[in-house]
């Protein structure tokens, strides 16, 4: 086994390269990602939120963002299915660990995630956020449209999580309309994908109800979010019940009528031309899942995240290379 080693989250070297590890043994960060608080040259940061004080129905999404490292191990070494290719040959990942929140004072919990989240932005790195409840994504967004300004945002969920607000709420089923409220999100190119409840307000936003996703194809729904976005910076957030109960069973809030893990990964398979700017994926709640199930489901939409990053990076880097030939090519031609 001459590329074998362990522990690659502790002894890599490098924020590229795979780990060639056990998929059963090992320290258990996203992907075998080097742990890290340094993200100098870093393309993209994972980053765990441990918080689920905001829930309406079943705790424990506290621990999803552990379930989904676990998961993730089954991830590393081949090349990454659909992308074809090994996506940390070039792209530069570290795991940055997890949020560090006062269990006792929840009303510091977003200041603190968004704190920590600009600190993370500003190194120019993207970043990638597992959760948690869906409120993380509040913070979350807030730390992003300080930066790129008001977002298109996809969501893939079984809710709108639109319900009256006031502001100061710590609830996982309000915070998009607060959001809207506040300018942070933009509904007129904002879309929901997978909605099978009612709230009272839409907020203009575009929704995509699951019995529609159900009759849609994967290429339909992936044109539907494109063109909704329009060009528009965007923040993917994934609620793991946007999917069907069969499929993600540990979560707190599951509704039964959703689609298959098949279908939503290709969808965001195909979503490749929406400017994704932040992405997150919440809601995976372990003590209700079943042989890791649900767990495996959220790594899965993670590792999409970063192979549609990886392929932009190289679409980038094939650019530039060709911009140099013909700027070589006009020097020698003396244009």
């Amino acid at each position: 086994m001459p590329n074998s080693n362990i522990d690659h989250a502790f002894t890599a070297r490098a924020k590229t390269g795979a780990s060639f590890e056990p998929t059963y043994a090992g320290a258990l960060s996203f992907m075998r990602r080097k742990y890290t608080k340094d993200v100098k040259g870093a393309d993209a940061v994972v980053w765990g939120i441990p918080f689920d004080a905001a829930v309406t129905n079943r705790p424990g999404a506290r621990f999803g963002p552990q379930a989904i490292r676990r998961a993730s191990t089954i991830l590393d070494n081949d090349p990454q299915y659909p992308f074809s290719r090994e996506l940390f040959e070039h792209l530069a990942v570290v795991d940055y660990g997890d949020c560090l929140l006062d269990s006792g004072n929840h009303q510091k919990t977003p200041g603190t995630i968004e704190r920590e989240a600009a600190k993370i932005l500003k190194s120019g790195a993207f970043l990638l956020s597992l959760g948690g409840d869906h409120f993380v994504t509040w913070p979350l967004l807030k730390a992003h449209a300080a930066i790129h300004g008001p977002l298109a945002l996809v969501q893939f969920d079984a809710h709108q999580d639109t319900w009256p607000d006031d502001g100061k709420r710590i609830d996982h089923g309000s915070f998009v309309g607060r959001a809207v409220k506040e300018g942070i999100i933009d509904p007129d190119r904002s879309i929901q994908i997978g909605i099978r409840t009612h709230a009272p307000d839409t907020f203009g936003i575009k929704i995509l109800y699951g019995h529609e996703v159900e009759e849609m194809r994967a290429s339909d729904i992936a044109y539907a979010i494109v063109d909704r976005t329009g060009g528009k910076k965007a923040y993917v957030t994934f609620d793991i019940d946007c999917l069907d109960p069969a499929f993600a069973p540990g979560t707190g809030t599951p509704v039964a009528g959703g689609p298959s893990s098949a279908k939503i990964l290709s969808v965001l398979r195909q979503i490749n031309q929406v400017d994704i700017v932040g992405a997150d994926v919440v809601e995976v709640a372990p003590a209700y899942d079943h042989a890791d199930i649900t767990a495996i489901a959220g790594s899965t939409v993670a590792m999409h995240y970063l192979g549609l990053l990886a392929e932009r990076k190289a679409r980038l880097e094939e650019l530039n290379s060709g911009n140099h030939v013909v700027a070589a090519l006009n020097q020698a031609s003396g244009i």
